[in-house]
């Protein structure tokens, strides 16, 4: 059975009132347009393992264990689950009136912390909360949760879209989503194999991805900056609405390509997702007790967009590291007689790779050489 983001409609307006449930703010027939809208962009991600038919109340997906016809199976599977949503970035993309992009941040969001664990994802369900329904508008949301998903090869499988005057101010949306993986248990990835001496390359990100943005939002707040003009120093073709709204880079293809090739050695020795609390917040999750992770800042350019963000909000320098991921949007530890080979590799896959530092003996800590604390 095939799930689809439809609206909910907990309770009815009683009909002594002689009002309807449109004249409360939702409407039903707009609902039911929607989910004919979105048939074609979610069917587009489904492949063999998705079951059923569109529009039923829960989705069914098939592990696909000692079967065949599908491309994977496993024999000590486990499921690996996500939740994340996207946050005040979507504050800029109702004032821009640009929602395409937000649906790309929300998969990216979830998916990017499963293949931290080496699995990779089998479906997402969305929940979009919002004012009222506009068939079109919230159609243009659901093709970026669609386009996420095909990005990251896993199938939109359902979800929900309600309808919440009270709650939502007009204009007004948030969405989240849920993500399922799955690993084989002896290829999952697990920080107790990490040793002092291996290299961590760092993949860039294709911007601020989505933490952070009430920091920005302040910023452009209080300088009074439009986000329809163009930043020089940001950006010279592009207004600063558009770089900010520059959806969260998917590393899913990249990282799971190298996880595939090296199914006998285990020559990744731990990931992290860079995300709120950056570089310093987000290493120390994936490190053993015994192990720092040494950082050389200067192996990068920090991308023109957080120096801007910095000199017009007067933000101090380890703030800016706490906060944002600083051009760095996932990292990997890998062996290092290995790096060269997958650095390479990555490469090829159309990702930016620096070689950013080392693991060495100490005590779970990041430390970030050339950043003025």
């Amino acid at each position: 059975m095939i799930a689809v983001p439809r609206c909910g409609y907990p309770d009815q307006m009683s009909s002594s009132s002689g009002l309807t449930y449109a004249q409360s703010g939702v409407d039903i027939d707009a609902g039911d347009r929607l989910v004919d809208l979105i048939k074609p962009m979610v069917k587009r991600t489904h492949g063999p393992r998705v079951m059923g038919q569109h529009g039923a109340f829960a989705a069914m997906f098939r592990l696909d264990f000692d079967n065949k016809l599908f491309k994977r199976n496993y024999r000590d599977p486990v499921l690996v689950a996500c939740t994340d949503g996207v946050g005040t970035k979507v504050k800029l993309a109702v004032e821009l009136g640009i929602v395409d992009t937000v649906g790309i941040d929300c998969v990216a969001m979830n998916v990017n912390d499963m293949i931290v664990q080496g699995a990779e994802p089998l479906f997402f369900l969305d929940y979009l909360g919002l004012h009222a329904q506009d068939p079109e508008i919230t159609a243009s949301i659901i093709e970026g949760v669609a386009k996420g998903c095909e990005l990251s090869d896993c199938a939109l499988v359902g979800g929900e879209c309600a309808e919440m005057p009270d709650i939502y101010e007009e204009g007004d949306f948030d969405i989240a989503g849920f993500a399922v993986g799955v690993v084989e248990l002896a290829r999952a990835v697990d920080p107790v194999r990490a040793q002092a001496g291996d290299v961590l390359l760092g993949l860039g990100a294709s911007g601020v991805h989505s933490n952070g943005y009430s920091l920005v939002r302040k910023i452009i707040s209080r300088r009074r900056m439009s986000l329809k003009k163009v930043q020089p120093a940001v950006d010279p073709d592009r207004p600063l609405g558009e770089v900010l709204l520059e959806p969260t880079r998917i590393y899913v293809r990249s990282v799971m390509s190298v996880l595939r090739r090296y199914r006998v050695k285990k020559v990744v020795s731990a990931m992290a997702h860079i995300t709120g609390g950056g570089l310093p917040g987000n290493l120390p999750r994936v490190l053993p007790d015994n192990l720092d992770a040494v950082v050389n800042t200067k192996a990068w350019d920090v991308p023109p967009l957080f120096r801007f963000l910095q000199d017009k909000g007067n933000v101090a320098e380890d703030e800016m590291w706490r906060v944002f991921n600083m051009g760095i949007g996932y990292v990997m530890a890998v062996r290092p007689a290995f790096a060269d080979s997958i650095a390479k590799q990555l490469e090829q896959r159309g990702e930016q790779v620096f070689r950013i530092g080392r693991l060495t003996k100490g005590r779970g800590r990041v430390k970030l050489k050339g950043v003025d604390a």
